[in-house]
């Protein structure tokens, strides 16, 4: 099964959109930004239009790269949007982690704070899931994967994929390894693996050969070769799985459509408070 993500992120669109039409007011967004790449321009108008696709204003408040940590914690503090999103990598000059934990729980759409990703690992019930976990569990409960007592494996171990989505494998019951680039041999890992989550911004080091027949595929890495964009993943290895999420259009899209449904799951929280 190949995965859809584009008409997976409709639906997830379609009912956040449903659900913000039933506020008094539309959920407003601040976008943090202080780094002007040409991903980044992307990232945003994508953002923007998705905005507007669940009933939501996003708002971009753009800063220079040679802004200062304290002044975009000072932003965050005073913005009076109901979620706040900053949009990664900041420049190398800023100190990013305390910047993402300027933003208060209650706003933290994207589970970038340390207080929002504490709640998440802890399990609690109110805890927002992070976004590309939150595409992974979409497109489990579609395709009808089962991770209890399944040997899954993540690679890499960042922030945005690797560590949420090792985290939240494990609490459904699969038996866990995360792998980087640095720590060994990649392909020895993948042999026997029912489940694979990858994150590694490398172009096709996953192959088919590496994989056994049915194992489970979500490529969440993306990079870019020869101006295109590409996944971990060789395309090829979509043969050898029960499920596969292609690059582009499988998590990347269905990523986009949670961070809004979390954010109308804030405002709905606020409302009723």
């Amino acid at each position: 099964m190949i995965i859809d993500g584009r008409a997976l992120a409709k639906d997830v669109l379609t009912r956040t959109k449903a659900r913000a039409e039933k506020l008094s007011n539309a959920p407003h967004v601040a976008g943090i930004v202080a780094s002007e790449t040409s991903a980044t321009r992307s990232y945003l108008r994508i953002k923007g239009q998705r905005a507007v696709d669940a009933g939501c204003i996003f708002e971009e408040q753009r800063f220079a790269e040679d802004v200062s940590t304290d002044s975009l914690r000072e932003a965050i503090q005073v913005s009076q949007a109901g979620a706040i999103i900053v949009q990664l990598p900041l420049p190398t000059a800023l100190d990013a982690r305390e910047v993402c934990n300027a933003i208060p729980v209650l706003k933290d759409a994207d589970v970038l704070s340390e207080v929002a990703r504490e709640k998440f690992e802890r399990g609690d019930t109110d805890a927002l899931l992070p976004p590309v976990v939150g595409a992974v569990r979409e497109i489990f409960l579609q395709a009808h994967v089962e991770m209890q007592g399944k040997r899954a494996v993540v690679i890499g171990n960042g922030w945005l994929v690797g560590n949420p989505c090792a985290v939240w494998l494990r609490q459904q019951g699969a038996e866990v390894t995360v792998v980087t680039l640095e720590s060994g041999d990649i392909q020895s890992a993948l042999a026997d693996a029912d489940i694979i989550v990858s994150g590694a911004g490398s172009p096709y080091l996953i192959r088919p050969e590496f994989l056994k027949q049915g194992v489970v595929l979500v490529d969440a890495g993306t990079s870019d070769s020869n101006d295109i964009v590409v996944g971990d993943a060789d395309p090829a290895c979509a043969e050898k799985c029960s499920v596969f999420t292609p690059v582009p259009g499988g998590v990347g899209p269905l990523a986009v459509a949670k961070l809004f449904e979390n954010v109308v799951t804030l405002s709905e929280r606020t409302t009723n408070r």
